[in-house]
């Protein structure tokens, strides 16, 4: 199809509500979320999340299922009917949430299908006062129209000052000094500790909390270094910090502080391997989630002295069975998921989701969302094969940035025969968005906090549409994801014009990758993809596809672009299943393979 003309959009973060790309709320009805509808086909209703009381003369009635602050029920007091009934079984709380249209919890309670069950389609907000909410069913909540929040600042400082706490308590032994002496004991040279002063530390994880954590430790006297593939480098600058890759953090640190969000990709992200690769003596804290680190792996770290000690607030199982080796490690100082647990954080976590679930109540965006609103019927249908490609764009060009590299600019270029006024847009940046940030965050990206999210780590997104001629039946024809600014682990990604560039197609209904780089491929982005460059040469398909026939990793789609014959080649295979490290190791070995990656979708 031939253009004939184009158009860029630039994406603002500032939540502007005169921006054509802001939400906006229904005329009609004050607590109704709504989209734009389209101009000709789709002029369905508008209705995305309506948050609204039984009646709309009669107060809203929330159930605060463990304790609160009181300047947080204060608050929800001024607007609605407040029930504390704490230490709920879960059968009682299914009872009572019929009677509910708002519930706010703590990590302790869940909330989990049956919960949205037995609401009656009454319960519209759930409120978490804190951060995590994997003790929130996001699925049943969305399905059954609840919104979800959470309270993600309010407990930033807090958990900085507990992680540099316990940083020096550490240092000068003194959890095992204080145990010592209250057992009448007097060993003054056996808990001889060590100075910070000049000493490196690496932040893993530079986001709010582990830049307050630098920042302390600066004025500590401390060299401080950070990883974090989002940090804006400038950021990190500007309060004395060097942004380094993974592997050199581990290499040069005498402490290590991990304030990481747990994910498939951070999952015992400190194990056997990476702890040989730590300097010996090193000392950890963490004070961010359990999982991270391979609990088993790092008591044998500690035995054979490569980790020196370690402070511990948090755990894979909370709390601990009795007799964990770990715990009860002579060099681990530990302390029972304390980060958030000041007086004035707690104050603050409930003043922060207080003002979230009433703000939500009077349908208002919560910024601090971490599920998505319903969208009209007729847009998803459309849209949908599309919004899952958006997503697994924005995991493959993130994935294909090398450690070390801050994702700061993005361009997304959307090609259509629709007029740009009828095609609303936001739906598919905000999986963009999700895609990119979401395989190395926490964070729950989706519509409503999508932009917010970008804007917070320092991401810009720009839009460019390309208008082109023929019939308007299908939405788009094609979406393209560039990442400018960053080195790429698979250099056959980066396009003539030098950025990371990913592109995709719907072809029957199925998300297909038609582009990385300057080669065009065609693959079914289901399952997992390789991409290998290589000499373009007969048998190298069979080849590929033995080692993984071997391994009984079934083939789903494979797909070859050329610069011409017996030229370099792009190969991608997409994967039903994960293939074993020596397998990627066999096909990085064929010597016509010049360099090779692995995708999860």
């Amino acid at each position: 199809m031939a253009t004939s003309a184009s158009q860029t959009l630039r994406t603002s973060f500032l939540g502007n509500p005169t921006s054509s790309s802001s939400l906006s709320l229904s005329s009609k009805n004050p607590l109704a979320f709504s989209l734009p509808s389209r101009r000709r086909r789709l002029a369905a209703p508008r209705l995305v999340v309506v948050l609204s009381a039984a009646r709309l003369d009669a107060k809203p009635t929330v159930l605060v299922a463990e304790k609160l602050g009181e300047a947080g029920l204060d608050l929800l007091k001024e607007f609605a009917n407040v029930d504390c009934s704490y230490n709920l079984s879960p059968e009682e709380l299914c009872t009572k949430i019929s009677l509910c249209d708002a519930l706010i919890v703590r990590s302790g309670t869940k909330v989990s299908r049956e919960v949205f069950e037995s609401s009656g389609g009454r319960l519209k907000v759930v409120g978490r006062a804190g951060v995590g909410i994997d003790n929130v069913d996001l699925g049943a909540a969305t399905e059954f129209g609840c919104l979800v929040v959470n309270a993600p600042t309010a407990n930033t400082v807090a958990a900085a000052e507990h992680g540099i706490a316990l940083l020096t308590a550490m240092a000068r032994n003194v959890a095992q000094a204080d145990a010592s002496v209250k057992a009448g004991k007097w060993l003054r040279n056996k808990y001889v500790g060590v100075s910070l002063v000049g000493k490196t530390l690496a932040v893993m994880g530079f986001g709010k909390v582990g830049s307050e954590v630098a920042r302390r430790a600066k004025g500590l006297g401390m060299h401080v270094i950070a990883h974090d593939p989002y940090a804006p480098a400038d950021r990190a600058r500007a309060i004395g910090v060097e942004l380094v890759n993974f592997d050199e953090a581990l290499a040069t640190a005498d402490f290590i502080s991990l304030h990481m969000p747990l994910t498939a990709a951070t999952n015992k992200v400190l194990n056997d391997e990476t702890f040989a690769k730590m300097k010996k003596g090193v000392r950890i804290v963490n004070v961010a989630r359990g999982g991270v680190i391979d609990e088993d792996a790092l008591v044998r770290a500690l035995d054979s002295g490569i980790v020196a000690q370690a402070a511990l607030d948090v755990f894979t199982v909370e709390p601990p069975p009795q007799g964990n080796k770990l715990v009860l490690h002579e060099r681990v100082t530990a302390t029972p998921h304390l980060g958030a647990s000041t007086m004035e954080a707690q104050e603050g976590v409930a003043i922060e989701i207080a003002e979230a679930v009433v703000g939500a109540l009077k349908g208002e965006l919560a910024a601090t969302a971490v599920n998505a609103p319903m969208v009209p019927a007729e847009v998803l249908a459309e849209l949908k094969p599309y919004v899952e490609l958006a997503e697994k764009l924005g995991r493959l060009a993130v994935q294909l940035v090398a450690g070390g590299s801050g994702v700061k600019n993005v361009k997304v270029s959307y090609a259509s025969a629709r007029a740009p006024d009828d095609l609303d847009t936001r739906l598919l940046r905000a999986m963009i968005t999700k895609g990119l940030i979401e395989p190395i965050s926490s964070v729950f990206v989706n519509l409503v906090n999508a932009d917010f999210t970008a804007k917070q780590r320092g991401l810009r997104i720009t839009e460019e549409r390309t208008i082109l001629d023929g019939s308007p039946e299908n939405p788009l024809d094609s979406i393209q994801v560039q990442i400018a600014n960053v080195e790429s682990k698979f250099a056959s990604a980066i396009s003539d014009s030098g950025e990371i560039k990913v592109e995709g197609r719907v072809k029957d209904g199925v998300p297909h990758l038609t582009r990385v780089g300057s080669f065009e491929v065609d693959v079914s982005l289901e399952g997992s993809i390789i991409l290998c460059r290589q000499v373009d040469q007969p048998g190298m398909i069979g080849l590929v596809g033995s080692i993984l026939g071997e391994e009984n990793v079934n083939v789903s789609f494979m797909s070859v672009g050329r610069i011409a014959p017996r030229k370099q080649a792009v190969m991608a295979i997409g994967v039903d299943d994960t293939p074993s490290k020596q397998s990627l190791k066999r096909i990085g070995d064929v010597p016509a393979i010049e360099e090779f990656v692995f995708l999860k979708l």
